[in-house]
């Protein structure tokens, strides 16, 4: 009876605080401002895709043409990508959680690095890799004796098989994050008891510990799958027209905006699709667990024979050898045959640049989600919470779609105040956000509020509860408490978002490229320019130089991997 209390009691607090009525209208009115102006991208293209006007020949080619080949090849590569991390995820985090074998540890944070690196850079780097005058082919050639192409088969990277490869290389850490974090908290306790009853080790994997990690592993393929859509310059590089290449083709090839928007509407389609998809595998996603300190207990891991640990070893350490290894031996060859590139004028005015740009955006994000979270804070409502995520939601849009939608808001904003002005003062202001940089960081605050608000909600729950409470009994007013209190316990949270907002935004290709003004460079596009042209060699500086930031929170999180010493 009293474990039902108190269970009780849990389930009905959140609702008790959910209907508390809101005493002031401004935070409720902060958060919908930020919502609505980080909706507006996703809302203008609903508003183009319905209303607007497509030429019957142009409609018609994209309905027969263009939607069909761009949506089935969309489909195959998420389902070659959905596989192909997900084996690569959950495979290597059961042999890490389950298995000791030689380099087990270092592995086990080691397996986070492709992260790290952006799919557009893996997809140069691969196709200098595995093309005839690379390494590999060239290598062939040597052995057997071969003396052109036609004298023997190599598969082609440049293909929609090849687009998976690339991605699956990079983006399978999702999937490895997520599935290693619950076989190591929740499946460690019931697979000893599995096997205590007499289970086999494949048995517990496939009848306990896959089907205890499935919500999780549904959440981490939702993100792979988003960050698949995503992608603008692996699929450009390696030939692969799917639906965001069709987007980008559509509106700058043909100049049709509401063609392109139409097609953006089927792939928010397919978005919105992996977010539900994502909130039902976790609508019941809780851990439980007999103390804190769960996970730095001990566990015990099976030790393979000598044939077996080997080929362990060898199977995590392959994932990182693609995804990391290759990328980062690729660009730097190129970029240490060429050390001048690291101080071209290009190349130093796209660092500027992205330095700039993401130190801004970062500021800003930060800001905006410290503002939704005091908000939320201050007044509790389902209304609130409601607009606090779908100011969030910009994360779950390809920023193809983001860059689309904010260059016709921009646009019509700029048009209809210059046609404004000089109507009623005779002066004209021309284009002031669009086509600027302002637009840019516009649609990188918008699509990456999400991480910001997500680590701070994060370093909020590991407060105590009721600190607030205690701040204003003893004479601190709700603002004071807020600033005083809350604000200094949140700075390595704070410090976290802006690390991870700024990386992101530095690495950010495709609505960079839409929305930038003529001549402005970031790294990422100064690394697209020249891979569009066949110099990949030429944007090798700016590559390395985006590899080593997206670094930085690979090993923050690495580093705290590595703090459960016993795992």
């Amino acid at each position: 009876m009293e474990a039902f209390l108190s269970e009780w009691r849990l389930r009905i607090q959140p609702r008790r605080a959910q209907t508390v009525r809101i005493r002031s209208k401004g935070p409720l009115f902060t958060v919908g401002v930020i919502a609505a102006l980080a909706l507006l991208p996703i809302l203008t293209v609903l508003g183009i895709a319905v209303f607007g006007q497509t030429d019957a020949a142009q409609w018609r080619h994209l309905t027969q043409a263009v939607l069909p080949n761009a949506f089935g090849t969309t489909l195959w590569l998420l389902l070659l990508v959905g596989i192909g991390t997900t084996l690569i995820g959950v495979g290597t985090a059961w042999l890490i959680a389950t298995f000791e074998f030689p380099g087990r540890r270092l592995l086990a944070w080691m397996l986070v690095l492709p992260i790290a690196v952006p799919p557009y850079l893996a997809a140069y780097a691969f196709a200098e890799f595995l093309a005839y005058t690379g390494p590999v082919q060239g290598a062939l050639r040597a052995v057997f004796g071969w003396q052109s192409a036609r004298d023997y088969w190599f598969p082609d990277i440049r293909s929609t098989a090849g687009a998976a490869l690339v991605m699956v290389v990079v983006l399978y850490p999702y999937l490895y994050l997520a599935a290693r974090v619950i076989f190591l908290m929740q499946g460690r306790n019931i697979a000893d008891v599995a096997r205590t009853l007499g289970a086999s080790t494949a048995k517990v994997f496939g009848r306990v510990m896959l089907p205890t990690a499935r919500p999780a592993i549904v959440a981490g393929l939702a993100l792979v799958m988003m960050e698949t859509l995503n992608d603008i310059g692996a699929v450009e590089h390696l030939g692969v027209r799917t639906l965001t290449f069709a987007i980008y083709d559509t509106w700058l090839s043909r100049g049709s905006l509401a063609g392109a928007a139409q097609l953006a509407a089927v792939m928010m389609m397919i978005v919105f699709s992996l977010v539900l998809a994502e909130n039902w595998a976790r609508r019941r996603q809780i851990f439980h667990g007999s103390r804190a300190t769960q996970m730095m207990s001990r566990p015990v891991r099976q030790n393979l024979p000598t044939g077996p640990r080997l080929m362990a070893s060898g199977l995590c350490a392959l994932p990182v050898l693609l995804g990391f290894g290759i990328p980062l031996a690729v660009l730097a060859r190129y970029a240490l045959h060429r050390p001048e590139q690291f101080t071209s004028p290009a190349m130093m005015e796209a660092l500027g640049n992205s330095m700039v740009l993401g130190a801004a955006v970062a500021a800003i994000t930060v800001m905006l989600a410290f503002v939704m979270l005091a908000a939320s804070r201050l007044e509790h409502s389902r209304l609130l919470g409601s607009l606090s995520r779908l100011a969030t939601l910009g994360y779950a849009m390809p920023g193809t779609i983001l860059g689309l939608g904010l260059l016709f808001a921009l646009t019509t904003f700029d048009n209809s105040l210059d046609r404004f002005l000089r109507a009623n003062f005779s002066l004209s202001t021309g284009l002031l956000l669009s086509g600027s940089a302002i637009a840019v960081g516009y649609a990188c605050t918008a699509r990456f509020l999400a991480l910001a608000d997500a680590n701070l909600r994060a370093g909020l729950h590991k407060l105590p509860p009721h600190i607030d409470h205690a701040a204003r009994s003893l004479g601190a007013g709700a603002g004071r408490s807020l600033f005083r209190v809350l604000l200094p316990l949140l700075k390595p949270a704070l410090g976290t978002a802006y690390i991870l907002v700024f990386v992101d935004t530095v690495k950010e290709l495709s609505a960079t490229i839409l929305l930038r003004p003529f001549g402005f460079n970031t790294l990422a596009t100064h690394v697209y320019e020249n891979a569009s042209r066949g110099a990949v060699e030429d944007g090798a500086a700016a590559a390395l130089l985006i590899l080593v930031l997206a670094m930085i929170p690979v090993l923050l999180l690495s580093y705290a991997l590595r703090q459960d010493r016993p795992v």
